[in-house]
């Protein structure tokens, strides 16, 4: 007897859509209503919450500081795990599974834990920092953690074991023959990479990259720890209008206002990507 498993895997669909839709409904709501203080919300349906988001720069240069850090560390975790899932997607089967292993091993590693090896490790006294200080290549007075270039520096240690196994997926579905093909006919090796492996593999770096970017948008224990609360992210906002503030309503505001903008990313990126891939078909 054959099962099926679409009504088998139906009742749990339900039920955790119920948890996601169901607790983000009642949390987004509360943002329609006034702050009372001490985590009390009005009963009065109004506008007040976003009017006031809308209207504060300090919330809008958060939205803006958070977009620029996330897409600070998308394009640097793509500079450092393409190469990487590259040559592991080219390597032979023994060598690429034990790559991809220590790669996997790295990720059941706690992120708090890894947030505060990077934090000792480029700390102003830590060991990365006195090296580069003794090569010449920082000043004395430098810092990594509690600036930008630093929540940066540790988000990207933190998602390139993420980027590379999902490139690496995306890269060894690409032929070699194709690559054999462009070197036989006299094309040299960088523009083999340019014009072949790059535009094949653009989709899933797309795809790959928008994940990554809507983590990083969300991220708040890392950037936290990392920014050491000077570096005040949307999500850092929002705890601190609950946790300091308990102004619920306010802070499911900017909750929504960052879901929406995370959306409106993804559907221009996909929209885009979409028609490049048309009129790229349409020349061919």
């Amino acid at each position: 007897m054959k099962a099926n498993w679409g009504l088998v895997l139906l009742p749990p669909l339900v039920f955790c859509m119920l948890l996601l839709f169901g607790s983000q409904w009642v949390f987004l709501r509360s943002s329609f209503f006034e702050d009372l203080g001490i985590g009390r919300l009005g009963t009065e349906f109004q506008l007040n919450n976003y009017l006031t988001v809308f209207a504060d720069p300090f919330f809008f240069s958060a939205l803006t500081l958070n977009f620029k850090l996330a897409a600070g560390v998308v394009v640097c975790t793509l500079l450092v795990a393409y190469p990487v899932a590259y040559t592991v997607a080219r390597m032979r089967a023994r060598w690429a599974i034990i790559f991809l292993s220590a790669i996997v091993v790295t990720s059941f590693v706690s992120i708090v834990i890894k947030v505060l090896g990077i934090i000792i490790l480029f700390a102003a006294d830590g060991p990365m920092v006195k090296t580069l200080k003794s090569l010449g290549i920082l000043s004395e007075r430098f810092a990594v953690i509690g600036t930008m270039p630093g929540v940066i520096i540790g988000l990207t240690h933190l998602a390139i074991a993420f980027m590379v196994m999902m490139l690496f997926s995306v890269i060894q579905t690409i032929p070699r023959s194709l690559e054999e093909a462009a070197e036989i006919h006299g094309a040299p090796r960088w523009r083999v990479f340019l014009r072949v492996i790059i535009p094949l593999s653009l989709p899933g770096v797309v795809s790959a990259s928008l994940l990554l970017f809507n983590v990083i948008m969300g991220a708040f224990v890392s950037a936290l720890l990392l920014g050491g609360g000077k570096i005040m992210t949307l999500p850092v906002v929002i705890q601190r209008t609950i946790m300091l503030y308990s102004e619920y309503g306010m802070a499911a505001a900017l909750s929504a206002v960052l879901m929406l903008f995370v959306l409106t990313i993804n559907i221009l990126s996909v929209f885009l990507v979409t028609r490049m891939r048309a009129a790229s078909s349409a020349v061919t």
